[in-house]
Order: structure tokens, then sequence, then C-alpha cells
């Protein structure tokens, strides 16, 4: 199964994402950043495979089969302005599943989620994944 764990920024997001997953399943994961710096901490966490920018991240939203990242990922000029309308739309029209982590830097509040540490909701995510 091949999975994009989307970031920007610093890409700690990102970075603990694969952290949680690797070893856990037979994954190939891509790890797509806004920024080097984030691809990089990808990287180092144990991606597979990495791509920075724009088209990296166009290119690769409708080529694998899941998408993990901030929830961010899918609304056009968040993370500072990093996050391109092309990239949001590339991603949330992607047909892979999405694996969204809440994060409320990103102004965007979702109702019935509960307000809880970033741990509990990485590791959600993981049991999320590991349920497909």
């Amino acid at each position: 199964m091949k999975i994009a764990v989307i970031d920007g920024q610093g890409g700690g997001i990102g970075r603990s994402l694969i952290e949680k997953i690797k070893g856990k399943g037979d994954f190939k994961i891509i790890a797509l950043g806004t920024n080097t710096l984030a691809t990089g901490n990808m990287l180092k966490a144990g991606a597979s495979n990495g791509a920075t920018g724009e088209n990296a991240i166009v290119f690769n939203s409708s080529r694998v089969d899941i998408i993990m990242g901030p929830i961010g990922i899918i609304t056009a000029n968040s993370m500072l302005g990093e996050l391109t309308p092309k990239m949001a739309q590339a991603i949330s029209e992607s047909s892979a599943k999405k694996i969204l982590i809440p994060f409320n830097k990103c102004n965007i509040y979702i109702t019935g989620v509960t307000d809880e540490s970033l741990q509990n909701h990485l590791e959600s995510a993981v049991q999320k994944l590991l349920s497909f």
C-alpha cells in the first residue's frame, strides 16, 4: 500500500506520523513536503522516498492509496501560505483515502472532534490506517 504523508513548515506532524507507521505494515511511505525542511525531516523519520513542492504534491496525490497529514493540507493557502490552491485541489480531488489530523493552527475547527493532544490524534490516525 502506498501512503503519501504531506506536511509543511518543519514537517513535525509528518515526521511523527511516519515514525508511528514504520514497522506496522507493508507500507511504501512517500514524504511530500511543501518545503525542503519538511521533506527532509520526514525522510529522516524513515519514509521510503520523498519529494518537495507543488508539482511533487500534485503529481503524487493521484498515485497513492492513502494520504495522511494535518487537516490544513486540504485548504488553499494554509500553513502560512505554503500550501497552494493547486496542492489543496489535487489532494482534495484525489481518490485516495484521506486520514487528516485535526490541528487548530490552520483555523479549521471540526465539531464533534474532541480536543485531545496531538499525540492522541496521531495514534488515532495510525489506528485508522491499520483498519484499512
